[in-house]
């Protein structure tokens, strides 16, 4: 787990290198983009959440003005190329390069690959667990974006995905207290 956020923090610090230190600051690509799926618990790591990217008429450009690759957080270095679908399991960063454009990014499960993951019995294996519609323009970009599980108030699995430019908030366990990740309750 430690691993997971020591590479979200070297991914962010990348672009926050600052001029008083005497390096040049790195100049981000706007096409190129980062989409992160943290890591899950158990199995939930390997139900896939696939990508549809739609430019701003509404046409699937998921294969046509797009090149991607991944590597997973916990190996990080060693590029993985897509054969087919773009996708992401829980600790994988897919690199993208898009060209100029407006794009609207979203992730679906379809019900054939929620591989029988029992979320609550009003929703599993009933529909397609659907996200937001995220926007994006190269003439605005983003460095990163996160695709997170949505949970209900219990803490479970709802049935959806939640993609965002801020990172979601991650907990860690101490003397028996949940802390946020600054430490606070």
């Amino acid at each position: 787990m430690k691993k997971i956020f020591l590479t979200i923090f070297a991914l962010l610090s990348l672009f926050s290198v600052s001029a008083d230190s005497g390096l040049k600051p790195v100049k981000h690509n706007p096409w190129e983009l980062i989409i992160y799926r943290s890591e899950n618990k158990t199995d939930f790591n390997y139900v896939r959440c696939f990508l549809r990217i739609e430019d701003e008429n509404g046409n699937d450009v998921s294969k046509s003005k797009v090149k991607a690759t991944y590597e997973w957080a916990t190996i990080p270095n060693v590029v993985n190329y897509y054969k087919n679908q773009l996708y992401l399991d829980g600790g994988m960063a897919m690199h993208l390069n898009l060209k100029p454009g407006k794009y609207r990014f979203s992730v679906y499960t379809p019900i054939d690959k929620q591989g029988g993951f029992e979320v609550t019995k009003s929703i599993a294996g009933k529909k397609i667990w659907e996200s937001n519609v995220f926007e994006y323009d190269t003439q605005n970009p983003a460095k990163v974006i996160f695709v997170t599980p949505v949970m209900n108030d219990n803490g479970f699995f709802a049935g959806a995905w939640w993609i965002d430019y801020k990172a979601p908030r991650f907990f860690k366990w101490s003397e028996g207290k949940i802390l946020d990740a600054d430490g606070r309750r």
